[in-house]
């Protein structure tokens, strides 16, 4: 079967509105709301999605769309997915759920599998889209420490394009074409664009994010569960702030559910520090969100700012250009910078022996790894060059 990558740029459309959700006892109601008024058709695709309560709900409301002869296509990771038990996969396709996954994990794949779709798409009727970064499952709802996060509702033109970004991938992956949505009228008043990456065959999101932070003039504050940025992107921030914009970064402080990963980032903190960024650590529980604010440019997506998922997954953004959603936003980011500990250059070059070890221990790691699987990603052309010779 021939898979088809969604090779193209979309364009910057007016007339849509944007509604942002803060955490899932907002964004899941709405949700489940949307997939149960739903008449023609629903799109979900996702990459984590384990079975619990969350899990449980969804797929009650997906069955029973289905059964009332909604068309329903869901789309999930192959290895995000792997925590949803048999018997709730049974009950999608026994409702009449189209179901499929992607990048199916396989020995002889090799890196091949390190290759995911870490997208969060929600497509009702071709009239409404949330896109974030939720998975299905309990933790982003669940529990006095559950999971911060974010999502965005879009209404209007731009919803076209998320179910034809959604029909690319679903086409790789079945022998069942969707067919193409009609373009929604104006929703608002609003100008917004999808975004999106495809595993280093396309970066539009990490293109979007450092063109509009060389532009900023006033502030750029990005909000990121997992930093370890592209060495473009850390010589982004470090121009801006030299040139006296508000430079602020939003990372995950104690809580994490990957504290490797945080090690690794905190490498690059005193350099940052030094060139004028403000970092702050999100203290009462595991900040997942992924959002960014140049001005009055906004980006609300599955998309972390670091090389690895920028790299390898495929991954999915709003862009919104709108002072009265900037405004919203930054009220947004404002709440979560109340609940954060600023680190302070003086602080963090006092920091305890500990912390210095585990920052360098786990930076090593991180450029053996990614060196090893780039290597991996080199050597083949050079063979096929070599025989070419």
């Amino acid at each position: 079967m021939k898979r088809r990558r969604c090779r193209r740029d979309f364009p910057w459309r007016e007339g849509n509105r944007h509604t942002l959700y803060r955490d899932g006892e907002t964004f899941f109601p709405a949700m489940l709301r949307a997939i149960d008024q739903a008449r023609e058709r629903v799109l979900l695709e996702m990459y984590l999605v384990e079975s619990g309560e969350v899990a449980r709900r969804f797929i009650d409301a997906l069955g029973a769309a289905a059964r009332r002869g909604v068309a329903v296509h869901c789309l999930f990771d192959d290895f995000g997915s792997l925590r949803l038990k048999r018997r709730d996969r049974r009950r999608l396709v026994e409702a009449g759920v189209h179901l499929a996954f992607h990048n199916p994990l396989r020995l002889r794949r090799g890196l091949g599998n390190l290759r995911r779709d870490h997208r969060k798409l929600l497509v009702v009727d071709d009239a409404v889209a949330f896109v974030g970064g939720a998975g299905l499952t309990d933790e982003f709802l669940l529990g006095p420490r559950h999971w911060r996060e974010t999502m965005v509702a879009v209404h209007g033109p731009c919803v076209a394009d998320w179910a034809a970004l959604f029909a690319a991938n679903w086409t790789r992956w079945t022998r069942a074409p969707l067919s193409v949505a009609p373009e929604t009228g104006p929703a608002g008043a609003e100008s917004g664009r999808v975004q999106y990456a495809e595993g280093g065959h396309h970066l539009g999101v990490k293109w979007a994010l450092e063109r509009h932070i060389d532009a900023a003039e006033e502030r750029v504050w990005l909000t990121t569960a997992y930093f370890v940025p592209p060495v473009k992107l850390r010589r982004a921030l470090t121009r801006a702030a030299r040139r006296s914009v508000d430079v602020r970064l939003i990372l995950p402080g104690p809580h994490t559910d990957h504290p490797a990963v945080r090690h690794a980032g905190r490498r690059f903190y005193t350099r940052l520090l030094r060139e004028g960024v403000r970092i702050f650590e999100y203290q009462p529980r595991f900040i997942h969100a992924k959002m960014a604010l140049c001005d009055h440019w906004a980006m609300v997506g599955s998309a972390n700012f670091d090389r690895w998922n920028l790299r390898w997954n495929l991954e999915n953004d709003q862009e919104v250009n709108d002072p009265t959603f900037a405004h919203a936003l930054r009220d947004m980011l404002e709440r979560d910078l109340a609940d954060c500990e600023e680190i302070t250059l003086e602080e963090w070059l006092r920091r305890p022996a500990r912390e210095r070890f585990l920052a360098r221990l786990f930076g090593h790691l991180d450029l053996w790894l990614w060196g090893l699987t780039q290597m991996r990603i080199v050597w083949p052309h050079l063979h096929r060059r070599r025989r070419r010779r």
